[in-house]
């Protein structure tokens, strides 16, 4: 297992700036669960505080996320192991990514999840959602298993191999990619056959992607908590229905996951600490009724 050398309080301070930012944009879909009702949401910094930095990573993840780099990426993933290990065992790894300077909470990440977990717990959610509510930041591993800078770690997905919606944020910082100039990759469907479904398209490459890939063959989880992983960050799509000419009827199972899961994801944060010990047994237990004892990572 490789040294964590990375800095990932870096890392940190910015997936927190990228969540803010998603929080403040647009209103979300569907009933609200208890957390969101309760959440002070001008407790939140507001968007202009965060937009310098969140749009100078944007423009460089949208320069570099190209058909070659995901295919690349694709290919690393596939050629080696970065890790075995558990999944409160990946949970206690990621835990080293904590932000001392982050003015909106010093919580840890594993009180994240658990945050995250507990809230969808406490609305009577299946297990298997508190499983994905758990889980769903795990890919953050990628910052010590070789990514090549945030911009392949966090931020909003969306869809390499044809034109970028202006539904993205900051959709004008595509312009420094490659791609946009390509006459496949920048045509309505690129290299995608109409309605092909999501499942048969290749979504930029990050935390999201890469734990929907360690998991979906290792894991008895349902198709719709493999959802919620893989495109939890794809406001674009859950959020704007962009890319709808791509999507197919089982897509539709998948967006209504995710909707139901996002404000989980963006309004579970307090600084209120979780007792980890305490919740440790519970969530062992639920780990065990869907994953082996070690994964390959």
């Amino acid at each position: 297992m490789p040294g964590l050398t990375t800095d990932g309080s870096a890392l940190d301070a910015l997936s927190d700036a990228v969540d803010e930012v998603n929080v403040l944009k647009g209103k979300l879909w569907h009933e609200e669960p208890e957390v969101e009702a309760t959440k002070d949401k001008d407790s939140f910094r507001q968007y202009d505080n965060a937009c310098e930095r969140v749009k100078s990573f944007y423009k460089e993840q949208h320069e570099k996320q190209t058909v070659a780099y995901n295919i690349k990426a694709r290919v690393d993933f596939k050629s080696h192991t970065r890790a075995r290990m558990g999944i409160w065992q990946a949970m206690e790894m990621l835990n080293t990514l904590v932000d001392e300077s982050d003015p909106d909470t010093d919580m840890s990440q594993i009180e994240h999840l658990l945050q995250t977990a507990e809230a969808i717990r406490r609305d009577g959610k299946p297990e298997w959602m508190q499983v994905a509510g758990l889980i769903h930041d795990l890919g953050k591993l990628l910052l010590f298993f070789g990514s090549e800078g945030q911009w392949d770690v966090v931020g909003d997905t969306f869809v390499v191999g044809c034109a970028f919606s202006d539904k993205n944020i900051y959709p004008e910082t595509f312009e420094g990619n490659p791609d946009s100039r390509d006459a496949v990759y920048s045509s309505k469907y690129g290299i995608y056959e109409p309605n092909c479904g999501l499942e048969n398209v290749m979504m930029s490459w990050g935390h999201d992607e890469y734990m929907y890939h360690v998991i979906k063959d290792q894991s008895t989880l349902p198709y719709e908590a493999l959802a919620m992983i893989r495109y939890h960050s794809f406001y674009p799509w859950h959020r704007e229905n962009a890319y709808m000419h791509l999507t197919n009827a089982k897509d539709m199972i998948a967006l209504e996951a995710v909707r139901a899961f996002n404000p989980y994801d963006l309004y579970s944060k307090s600084n209120e600490p979780c007792d980890v010990e305490k919740l440790r047994p519970y969530y062992e237990g639920l780990i065990a009724k869907f994953f082996p004892p070690e994964i390959d990572w």
